[in-house]
This record gives structure tokens, C-alpha cells and sequence, in this order.
């Protein structure tokens, strides 16, 4: 297994190259297993999908910083993929936030990003509203200050784009890449302009989220500085339809869809690695 700064090491490889990678999503040990195995050159643990697989809720803010914590390490733990952990507001203020590096740090993440969104919702509020541009500084420098690997890789990430239009978030991106963040996520991208009109402004990594498909053309984004473009988190869809599928199947007596091999299972699950330690440690010599 490498270690968690070799996994840093890795995904700071990728924002100081030259192309942009779609990082997988995933939710456990055996989704980021299969990431790994198909190629992924990282993962990425976003808050709404661990607020699934935790809770079976959505993603309203009702995950706790341990719960989320403790997602990220069990998954860090069963592979060598990167993870990138989307860590919301920083579950707070900024002495929230550096709590939330910390924890986050001693998970063994590769990378996480700090939104300047106010969450959870307040009472009465029906659109997105973004914290003050000081606050949103003080966040960012509070998480570099917080980090102590300096591999660990930590992204402002900003949602300017919906409430304020391009100017705010120009303004947003301007102000939080002199913190020392190593990247800025921006979400609400739209069109090649938008992306054209950030590249501009922008003197590190670009990060994307929610993008449209239209858009996520990696030769187009790699030439206006983007690094880490997210497809979204249908894996976890995925595999919602297909537990309930089988389960019907089992329910109804019919036959069952496809499901995993045994040795597909054997694999993921390094049965083979537990098999001999079982016969090394629990077997004696006659």
C-alpha cells in the first residue's frame, strides 16, 4: 500500500501537468477498489453521496464531520487511489474548518475542498447565499494554516457563479487563490465561455463541478488550466438499481440480473492476500 503522502504526491501531479482528469465517484472500500482497477487516477468522496451511504439521507447537511471523517478513512484504507473529499463549509466557521483539515489530514486524504456557501440552510432562505468575501478568505487561510503535510492538497471552492454571476465569481477566485490553496473548484460552470473567461483569471488549478457534458471535453479543458473535472455521482445510482434489482429478483423468485462473479468478489475483497495470512498466522506447523 503506499502511504498517504505518496498519494498526495500523485494527485499534485496531476495539477502541476498538463491534462485534466475525471476522478471517479465513489463510496466505499469496493467502489474505490474498482476505480482503481479500471484506471481512475483518483477519487472523489462528495458530501451528498457519503450523506447516502451513511444515512440514507440527502444531502442536507446532516452528516457529521466524525461520520464523514470516518467514510474517507475507511475507503483511503482499502486502496492505493487518491481521494479528493468534498468537505463542504468546513462543518462550520474557520476554527471549524481547521478542525475539519485536521481530521481530514489524519484520514489519510489526498485533497479537500472548503466551500464559501452558508450551510446549512438557514430558515427562510430558498436559494444558494455565499459567505462574505472576508469570511471566505479567513476559511481558505484557516485550512492552509490548519494542514501539516504540505502535500495535502487543499481547494477554495466557490459557487459564486449561480448567485453572483461571473463577476462575483471572478472576484471570488481572484481573492482566494493568494490564500495558499493549491486550486479552485468552481461549480455552475455553463458554457466554454464561462470556463474561457476563469482560465483567464486564474493563476492555479481549476477544479469543475456540475459541469454540462457538452463541455467536458478534456482536450478543451486541459488547455484553459483545468485539472480535476467532475462526471457527476451516478455510480452510487448505479448501485442502488442494482441492489434493488436483485432483491426483487430474490423477493419475487425470478432470475436474478447480472451480478458480480465470484472471482470478481475474490478480487475485490483480496481474498487471496487474507487466505495467506490466514495459513502464516492462524494455521500452526505440524
Amino acid at each position: 500500500m503506499k502511504s498517504s503522502h505518496e498519494r498526495r504526491t500523485a494527485l499534485r501531479s496531476v495539477l502541476t501537468g498538463d491534462g485534466c482528469i475525471h476522478p471517479a465517484s465513489v463510496h466505499d472500500p469496493i467502489s474505490a477498489r474498482i476505480a482503481a482497477e479500471i484506471g481512475f487516477e483518483a477519487g472523489m468522496l462528495a458530501g451528498s453521496v457519503a450523506s447516502l451511504s451513511v444515512l440514507g439521507a440527502p444531502d442536507f447537511i446532516l452528516l457529521t464531520l466524525s461520520e464523514f471523517a470516518e467514510t474517507a478513512r475507511r475507503i483511503g484504507r482499502g486502496c492505493d487511489l487518491p481521494l479528493i473529499c468534498d468537505a463542504d463549509h468546513g462543518y462550520g466557521n474557520a476554527l471549524n474548518v481547521m478542525r475539519t483539515v485536521e481530521e481530514l489530514e489524519m484520514a489519510g486524504v489526498a485533497g479537500l475542498t472548503i466551500e464559501d456557501t452558508i450551510l446549512p440552510r438557514p430558515f427562510g432562505v430558498e436559494r444558494i447565499e455565499l459567505v462574505s468575501m472576508a469570511e471566505g478568505v479567513a476559511k481558505m487561510k484557516a485550512a492552509v494554516a490548519a494542514r501539516i503535510d504540505p502535500s495535502l492538497c487543499i481547494f477554495a471552492r466557490t459557487s459564486a457563479l449561480g448567485p453572483g454571476g461571473m463577476e462575483v465569481a471572478l472576484e471570488r477566485l481572484r481573492a482566494y487563490q493568494q490564500t495558499g490553496v493549491d486550486g479552485v473548484f468552481i461549480t455552475g460552470v455553463k458554457t466554454r465561455a464561462d470556463v474561457e473567461t476563469l482560465a483567464k483569471a486564474a493563476q492555479l488549478p481549476l477544479l469543475l463541478g456540475g459541469a454540462p457534458k457538452e463541455i467536458l471535453d478534456r482536450a478543451f479543458l486541459s488547455a484553459h488550466k483545468v485539472r480535476v473535472a467532475l462526471q457527476g455521482h451516478q455510480p452510487f445510482a448505479a448501485a442502488v438499481a442494482a441492489i434493488s434489482s436483485a432483491m426483487r429478483a430474490l423477493r419475487d423468485g425470478s432470475e436474478l440480473p447480472q451480478i458480480a462473479s465470484s472471482e470478481t468478489m475474490d478480487r475485490l475483497t483480496e481474498s487471496a492476500k487474507w487466505a495467506a495470512a490466514v495459513n502464516t498466522y492462524l494455521i500452526p506447523d505440524d
